[in-house]
């Protein structure tokens, strides 16, 4: 009796777990929203109507800029960016930082290994981004090449993981 006890409050245990655990699983949108160093970027995704695509089920690997790397771009011209009449052009911006797929620091490191300390990422808009190591660091280096170093790895979220840069890098 005893047994049979411990092995349904073992259970109930493990599916109350599992239920809590699915309540608290965040899509990219959501983790971006609870960290306040993405708050540009938040604000940047509305602008570009984007916020629904990215709750999406995915998988996407996003790469975040910190608001530091928004704060790099001319505040005029991020200000433009931001207005309805350039929805366009921001999210040609915004989806150069998203690659369909979950693709882990661990996925990314192999890819170097394979090619000789650089591999290449198709973006969600259609261009290329190319991850390379450099300065004991990875960076990615974009279409006009600048570079943006990834600083934190590996956020997971319910439809795929973000990694996070320094920089905003820049389709052509």
């Amino acid at each position: 009796m005893k047994k049979i006890i411990f092995v349904l409050s073992t259970f109930a245990l493990l599916l109350f777990y599992s239920q809590v655990n699915a309540q608290k699983a965040q899509d990219i949108v959501d983790v971006a929203v609870s960290v306040d160093d993405f708050s540009t970027l938040v604000t940047a995704l509305k602008s570009a109507d984007l916020v629904g695509a990215l709750k999406g089920d995915g998988p996407f690997t996003v790469f975040a800029p910190v608001n530091s790397g928004f704060a790099k771009i001319d505040a005029n011209t991020l200000n433009s960016l931001l207005k309805p009449e350039n929805k366009e052009k921001l999210s040609a911006i915004l989806t150069y930082h998203v690659v369909s797929g979950k693709i882990m620091a661990s996925d990314v490191v192999a890819a170097l290994e394979k090619g000789n300390g650089k591999a290449e990422l198709t973006t969600l808009n259609g261009g290329k981004l190319s991850a390379m190591k450099k300065d004991g660091g990875i960076y990615l280096t974009d279409a006009n090449g600048n570079y943006s170093k990834i600083s934190k790895t590996d956020v997971v979220a319910s439809n795929g993981v973000i990694h996070i840069i320094e920089d905003v890098v820049m389709p052509n």
